[in-house]
């Protein structure tokens, strides 16, 4: 428990109100996304610039306080539970200011609570292009898409967060701020430190700004909702579509009982009777959408495609991408208990990984709804459970470990933009190595002697 005298020190640094030291405020940061255990913090604090963010930092770590640093609370791994040991969860979303979005050069400056919904729009009016879009966007901040290294729904083509950072400035466990990275073009000056604070999840330093790469937007794009009455053929047509040396925009695979549950929820116009359906887009220049959009649906066909429907508007199109985001809403809705996987595998792999899925949902007697960004091998089996009922549990914690074994064994990855947290950490050793686990623990131990950053989480408790 912290001294009066401690949380007076804290409330020195942001002011009065920005500490929330009573149980109730400090509950409402026990959790995140992740069907996991929560954890009480023991004092919350809520820094309005980065000088504060700074002092707070460096007042944890001269007391030895676990830091874990909280933007929207949508991590999907247990990567914003607070530590058990007198933990401060420190919150960003007072640090929500754009410093600068640059239309000559092309990158722009955020603070880390800055939402990302809010920052595209704000790029894409003047006339530029932020690419990474995570589900979700219209609450998720900029501080934690670095952290989690965030995907979306154009990864595919465009890549994901890692791909637009360009520096990090951040402070160390002694509030010492360290600048990293660039709004260059090119930057080999030092240790790529930038890059190495993507996707580490809070374990290596707090985040003040964030500096990030822009693009052109594409001229011109066109949207396709492609039925299949067999999930294999779906499946398949995603590994020809890329076989082809296609790559869509999107390439988005919802199965049947996501489809009418979305639809149930959405009222989208979704085809309740497919058995699976792709949502496709191309982008580019327009001669270039016209032609891959014609050797898209030209493989779809080939592949046994059952109905092919192109959005004629852009009502029309974003009504559809809209209904594909609501899709982890929507399944939600129809237990109490949501576990969301993100297991990855090549893409190659996509139609063993599918054929898996429904085995192992029927194995196990679990309602498994599978959707996700099946262009880049990303799939989200969603496993629809009541953690109140034991014995089901049992079985949906033995499926989640089925699927996990299943993915790497297909050479696929734990995770695909999700992150690994606390959920994901006991597997880490079986997708890389005892050395790599020890190597990084060194590293962490360097860079965090006291182990204050969001400890336990990635590499596990030493």
């Amino acid at each position: 428990m912290l001294s009066a005298a401690l949380i007076k020190e804290f409330k020195a640094i942001v002011g009065e109100s920005n500490v929330m030291d009573s149980e109730a405020d400090r509950h409402a940061y026990s959790y995140d996304s992740a069907v996991l255990q929560p954890v009480v913090p023991a004092l919350v604090v809520r820094p309005e610039s980065t000088e504060a963010l700074g002092k707070v930092v460096k007042l944890c770590g001269e007391n030895g306080l676990p830091v874990t640093v909280r933007g929207s609370g949508t991590n999907l791994s247990g990567g914003t539970i607070p530590d058990p040991r007198d933990g401060i969860v420190v919150l960003t979303n007072a640090l929500n200011r754009i410093l600068e979005i640059n239309q000559e050069d092309l990158y722009a400056v955020v603070e880390p609570g800055v939402i990302t919904a809010k920052f595209a729009a704000e790029v894409a009016a003047r006339g530029l292009f932020y690419p990474p879009d995570p589900g979700s966007q219209a609450v998720s901040t900029m501080g934690g898409n670095v952290a989690e290294n965030a995907g979306g729904l154009r990864g595919l083509k465009y890549g994901v967060t890692k791909n637009y950072v360009m520096g990090v400035n951040f402070f160390d466990t002694e509030g010492e701020k360290i600048v990293t990275g660039s709004r260059t073009v090119k930057c080999v000056t030092g240790l790529n430190l930038a890059g190495l604070m993507v996707g580490s999840e809070g374990t290596l330093g707090v985040f003040s700004e964030i500096v990030l790469k822009l693009v052109p937007p594409p001229a011109a794009n066109k949207a396709m909702m492609v039925l299949f009455d067999d999930v294999a053929k779906a499946s398949q047509t995603v590994a020809a579509i890329i076989a082809a040396k296609i790559v869509p925009c999107t390439l988005e695979f919802l199965d049947n009982f996501t489809i009418r549950t979305v639809e149930a929820f959405a009222h989208a116009g979704l085809p309740v009777d497919a058995k699976a359906l792709l949502l496709i887009e191309v982008d580019g220049h327009p001669a270039q959408v016209a032609d891959e959009a014609a050797q898209v649906e030209a493989i779809c066909k080939k592949m046994g495609a059952v109905g092919l429907h192109v959005a004629q508007s852009a009502e029309e199109r974003n009504k559809v991408w809209e209904a594909r985001r609501a899709a982890l809403s929507a399944l939600a809705r129809v237990r109490p208990t949501t576990v969301l996987e993100d297991a990855t595998v090549p893409r190659s792999k996509i139609p063993a990984m599918i054929k898996a899925l429904d085995e192992i949902a029927a194995k196990y007697k679990l309602q498994i709804g599978t959707f996700g960004h099946a262009g880049d091998g990303n799939l989200h089996p969603t496993i629809l459970t009541d953690r109140r009922d034991k014995q089901e549990f049992e079985r949906v914690e033995q499926a989640v470990n089925e699927i996990f074994e299943v993915a790497l064994s297909l050479g696929g990855t734990l995770s695909g933009e999700h992150g690994i947290g606390i959920a994901k950490s006991k597997w880490m050793e079986k997708e890389t190595s005892r050395g790599t686990i020890l190597y990084s623990r060194r590293l962490k131990k360097a860079l965090d002697p006291k182990n204050i950053l969001n400890p336990g989480k990635i590499l596990g408790e030493e």
